[in-house]
Order: structure tokens, then C-alpha cells, then sequence
């Protein structure tokens, strides 16, 4: 069994987001970047996974797509404990691209299951997980909170309104990751660092895909209003403010 798992290179999420002059893009000068966390969530399933999996899964490799300014992300993904990993050399421009880059990879190189965060935290598409199930005709699963392995079966368990289901599913399979599929992410010690030298990051061309959607502006939220301080006793003033400034009441 191999397991994929998609990751998106991203802003630290402590960044203040600055936009370029014209404001058709953001300012990427001085940008801390990391792995999503949702994906690095994923990742950490799939390591602890293979752990416990008695060496039915042979093989987990990460993929994304980008420039060569995204491999230092992938080799933190392979120090945390990932086998190999995959750039697709190409400029991400949106969901559909991304996704299908990634499908023509897998097409050409299988995989039994392919893990994707939900959310990615700069664009917050959602979007790539349920395009790649399409592109590649196999089943997916949203809002998986856990996986695990019983014999040769995949057990998925997904919230849905009011509760949550469990799956038995065949494989292959996308399964698009959300909050409770891992505790806390790995974080990569100094042998995993020294080790994710060695490790293969294979670098692919990317294919002609059409484009769906285009950026045309960014704008910042509008700054907060400043703090009203009340006296404590003062009720009165308490519920004009929520009703007419703050729209809560």
C-alpha cells in the first residue's frame, strides 16, 4: 500500500499580509512560508499509519506544486518522516490547475490512498481534494477526522450534521482531511533533517491545463474601530452599542 499526501505552500500563519502597489497581488518579500496545516496534519495520519500498519504500507511521498522556492517545505516534510517527495514545476494559479498537475502525475504513478487537507490557509479554496477524486474517477470522502487500518480494510470516520458516519472504503481513494485526524504535527528532529538530504525529490514537468479562475484584486479588511470602554453598571449604553454599532443584537 502507498500513501500520497498533497501539500500547499504557505504563509506562516503569523504573517502580516502586505499587498503589492497596484494590489493585483500579495506581497511575498520577507514571507516565512510553511506547510499547510491542515496537510501537515495529513502527514502526520499517514506516519503514524505506516507505524503501526505491521509493513503493509511500504511507501508514503509528498507532492505539490511550485517552484524551487517550495522545496525547502517538501524536505521538512521528508525530515518529519515522508519517503520521497514530488515538485510539479509549475506556477500554481488555481484549484483546477493545481489539481490537475497532480492528477497527471498520478495517473502515470499509482497511489492507494491519496490524503489532502480540507482548507489550505492562504487562498482557503477547499476545492483541490474533490477535483482530484474527479480527474482520477476514483471515490473520495470530505471531512474525514480519522483514518485507520483493520486487515486489508480502510476505516473512515467523517463529520456530518449532528454526528459522524464511519466508511469502510476500497481503495484507491482521495480522502480530503479535516480537524481530529492528528493530535499535534511532527515536528522534525536533527537524524530526520540530516536523513531528508538523501531522501529523493523527484522534480516533474508540468502539463498545458486550462485556467477557471483569475485573480483580478486583494484588499485588506477595514481596520477595527477602537475600544469602547463602558462603566460597568452603564447596561443602557451596553445594548445601544451591540444593537447599533456592533449588528449583534
Amino acid at each position: 500500500m502507498k500513501i500520497l499526501v498533497c501539500i500547499s505552500n504557505v504563509p506562516d500563519t503569523t504573517t502580516k499580509i502586505k499587498l503589492s502597489g497596484d494590489q493585483k497581488a500579495v506581497d511575498m518579500n520577507g514571507v516565512q512560508w510553511v506547510i499547510n496545516p491542515w496537510d501537515e496534519l495529513a502527514l502526520t495520519r499517514a506516519l503514524e499509519l505506516k507505524e503501526k500498519s505491521g509493513g503493509m504500507i511500504e511507501k508514503i511521498s509528498v507532492i505539490t506544486v511550485g517552484d524551487k522556492m517550495v522545496e525547502p517545505t517538501l524536505r521538512k516534510a521528508l525530515a518529519v518522516g515522508a519517503d520521497d517527495a514530488v515538485r510539479i514545476d509549475s506556477l500554481p494559479s488555481d484549484d483546477f490547475q493545481v489539481a490537475a498537475q497532480i492528477a497527471a502525475y498520478l495517473k502515470e504513478n499509482n497511489y492507494d490512498l491519496i490524503l489532502a487537507g480540507i482548507d489550505s490557509a492562504d487562498y482557503n479554496g477547499s476545492a483541490v481534494g474533490g477535483m482530484l477524486a474527479e480527474f482520477l474517477e476514483i471515490p473520495s470522502v470530505s471531512s474525514v477526522s480519522n483514518i485507520e487500518l483493520e486487515g486489508d480494510d480502510l476505516i473512515m470516520k467523517r463529520a456530518v450534521d449532528g454526528g459522524s458516519e464511519t466508511l469502510k472504503i476500497a481503495l484507491p481513494v482521495v480522502a480530503v482531511v479535516q480537524k481530529g485526524i492528528a493530535l499535534d504535527p511532527r515536528i522534525p528532529a536533527m537524524r530526520g533533517i540530516m536523513m531528508a538530504r538523501k531522501k529523493p525529490l523527484v522534480v516533474v514537468p508540468e502539463i498545458a491545463s486550462d485556467l477557471n479562475s483569475e485573480f483580478i484584486s486583494f484588499e485588506l479588511p477595514p481596520a477595527k474601530p477602537p475600544v469602547k470602554m463602558l462603566d460597568s453598571e452603564n447596561i443602557a449604553d451596553l445594548f445601544r452599542l451591540l444593537h447599533e454599532e456592533a449588528k449583534v443584537l
